[in-house]
């Protein structure tokens, strides 16, 4: 069966093509399995609440929402405000019935929660001017000001200010037979900061729109939370094909939490989300993300009791009870995507994206008003990313790539693009901020494989963990946090962060275990020192260091010497091995090339360092790499690197193979072209001075 959707019609059909909804959300509540919902060029102001999955992956058993036109129909969070007033100066004032929001108020909720690092003092909601979210501010004298904030990446932006407050008394609270509110009539509390709330009758906005007057301007206020997202758990094999989903009051999404985002599967299993742009959601665009547990909802920052990294495990462990397998759960595909303009993630997912697939999208200017801040801001940021494949991406101005958080067991991130993942010189670093860089693995045990990437931002890989290979780079900037960003030290005592590891190729936990360091391989790289060196103080310990090469591993033993002290010729006794087994773990170097002065593991042998400083030329501009590379490699090739010759990550003893557990030969370069027998060093079979990249 095909439905069809048009907002244009004139009056609202039976979903046929002579007679088509006026929503998309009306054929949402009919579309079964085999399914088409074809929806034509134009805005619908809606939040689409599917009712019903698919019953498998062949095309015949989905459920396909595809836009008629490429990005002609757009699924926007959004309300127009009109009727604007000039208060003083550059602001202007409007106000709106609550009563539009319905049973949620992003003008009176905070974003917050757990991992929030910043103040809580901005709403879930925003003003949209012209397609771009300005800026809030906590009062009206700081709106009327209209300065640019020194944290924000755009400074000219920054200027646009809006201000809310409520006024007039809210509707008394309308109450239901059995005690609860009617959702109909009352606010519906999603954070637990609300309990401070003022609810009105109205809200007021006042906007700084410097010298625009916003009669003429597009002016959107974000008032739903979601544009496309199921209610229930368990609806599987959707597709969205092609639409625009923007502007959506989304809340802050952490990983023992309930993650919304525009757009989700909610705990499913084998979406595919392709060809879209998702953009402006306060906090997360495409989420991927954990359902809600009523027990282990946001537990730290509403119980305040236990430690936060409690709180995951105990999210992990109970996961596999609410049926967190892999028959049930991930497998989703997000294609050629563009994904911009949120402020907390693109993509974000906790443990709901395993076995998924993102490939070919544009994820760029995330989290870059600062005006949100916590552990939880990257281009792309998973929990438990198992299995799950990033490949062909172009990432770029965010204040991280990827960001892959715990159980990173069997990932692999592989030709992507990325650069200028950093704050702007000269920035400040807002409360609450974090740091920057291309790649962040954080306390998982492997194997992940980072492979055939363009790096190029000021900080390269940064890994607080154990069992990373590092394979066929171009990496302009540093690794860091090595040996570093995994305990605490609380009282006067070091608190270890112990994670889980899992059966291969599963959910299941196999085990939890510290971060022991080491166990990393590092094979047939180009590092080359861009960026200067500003700060000789800093070591590969902290997160911005910025000196570019593998000599920060040189605090790990090789194999050689760390297998000589686990008696191997004779029978164990514990007492003397309890040592080893929580020192550090052996390091893999070698077919690396260095340039600009980038430094060098003492345990490499087989490498190409090219002295003198300031001769690497590499420029990326206009999707093309200028470079020299052929000229400073001189010929120079090195051996295959093969899983046989990676071997196994040492806690989970698998191998670095694929994910349906097949050898990987690394004869693949960035392009998909094939390495001959002679291999050359970084992402690229051939080299040639100008390397078309996009």
């Amino acid at each position: 069966m095909t439905y069809y959707v048009n907002s244009k019609a004139k009056i609202n059909g039976n979903g046929t093509k002579a007679a088509p909804f006026k929503t998309i959300n009306e054929a949402a509540q009919i579309a079964q399995a085999g399914d088409e919902v074809i929806v034509a060029p134009g805005t619908y102001r809606e939040q689409v609440v599917p009712r019903f999955g698919g019953t498998g992956d062949a095309p015949e058993q989905r459920i396909i929402y595809k836009s008629e036109k490429p990005l002609g129909a757009v699924i926007s969070g959004a309300e127009v405000l009109t009727g604007w007033k000039k208060y003083k100066g550059d602001v202007w004032t409007a106000k709106v019935d609550n009563g539009v929001f319905g049973a949620y108020n992003p003008y009176t909720t905070y974003v917050c929660g757990d991992w929030y690092f910043a103040a809580t003092v901005r709403h879930t909601g925003c003003v949209v001017l012209n397609d771009r979210m300005m800026y809030e501010t906590t009062s009206l004298e700081e709106c009327l000001a209209g300065k640019a904030d020194p944290c924000a990446w755009d400074q000219k932006e920054s200027q646009f200010k809006w201000f809310c407050e409520q006024e007039g008394e809210a509707p008394e609270l309308q109450y239901n037979d059995d005690g609860t509110v009617c959702p109909c009539k009352a606010e519906y509390v999603v954070n637990a900061q609300a309990k401070e709330i003022k609810r009105g009758r109205y809200t007021v906005f006042y906007c700084n729109f410097k010298g625009l007057d916003p009669n003429k301007q597009k002016v959107e206020i974000l008032a739903r939370r979601n544009c496309f997202m199921p209610q229930d758990n368990g609806l599987n094999y959707i597709t969205v094909n092609g639409f625009k989903i923007c502007n959506g009051a989304t809340t802050w999404a952490p990983p023992a939490a309930y993650q919304d985002g525009l757009i989700g599967p909610h705990w499913s299993k084998g979406w595919i989300f392709e060809d879209l742009e998702v953009y402006n959601s306060r906090c997360c665009g495409i989420s991927l993300g954990k359902y809600r547990d009523e027990e282990n909802d946001m537990y730290f920052y509403t119980k305040h009791l236990k430690s936060p990294t409690q709180m995951e495990r105990d999210a992990v462990c109970r996961g596999q009870y609410h049926g967190w397998t892999k028959e049930n759960i991930g497998s989703h595909i997000i294609r050629r995507c563009h994904v911009h303009h949120c402020e907390q993630t693109g993509i974000v997912g906790r443990m709901g994206g395993v076995f998924s697939t993102i490939e070919d999208c544009h994820i760029h200017h995330i989290c870059n008003s600062q005006q949100l801040g916590g552990a939880e801001t990257a281009g792309i940021k998973l929990h438990a990313a198992i299995d799950v494949l990033i490949r062909r991406n172009h990432i770029h101005d965010c204040i991280m790539g990827v960001w892959l958080d715990w159980e990173a067991q069997g990932a692999r991130i592989s030709q992507n693009l990325m650069y200028n993942n950093q704050r702007p010189d000269g920035r400040e670093a807002a409360k609450g901020a974090m740091f920057s860089t291309d790649v962040f693995i954080e306390v998982g045990h492997g194997p992940t494989l980072i492979d055939n990437n363009l790096l190029l931002s000021k900080v390269s890989i940064t890994i607080p963990s154990e069992g990373i290979a590092v394979v066929h780079n171009l990496i302009h900037g540093s690794f860091s946090l090595i040996n570093s960003g995994v305990d605490s030290i609380v009282n006067g005592q070091r608190e270890p962060r112990y994670t889980p590891y899992h059966i291969r190729h599963r959910t299941e936990v196999a085990g939890f275990m510290t971060i022991l360091h080491g166990d990393d391989r590092i094979y047939n790289n180009i590092f080359a020192q861009i960026s200067p060196v500003t700060d000789k103080n800093k070591t590969a310990a902290d997160a911005d260091y910025e000196v570019v090469g593998t000599a920060p591993f040189d605090i790990f033993p090789t194999y050689d010497e760390w297998i000589k002290n686990f008696m191997m010729d004779r029978e164990p006794d514990m007492g003397p091995l309890a040592q080893y087994h929580f020192g550090h773990l052996p390091v893999w170097v070698g077919g690396n090339v260095y340039l600009n002065g980038a430094t060098v593991c003492k345990h490499e042998k087989d490498k190409l360092l090219v002295p003198g400083k300031g001769k690497a030329k590499l420029n990326l501009k206009g999707g093309v790499l200028k470079n020299n590379l052929n000229e400073l490699l001189a010929g120079y090739t090195t051996g295959m690197i093969t899983t046989k010759l990676l071997g196994n990550a040492f806690e989970p003893e698998q191998r670095f193979e694929s994910r349906e557990g097949s050898d990987i030969t690394f004869n693949q370069d960035f392009f998909g072209n094939h390495r001959g027998a002679a291999v050359v060093p970084g992402p690229f079979a051939k080299l040639e001075d100008e390397i078309k990249v996009l």
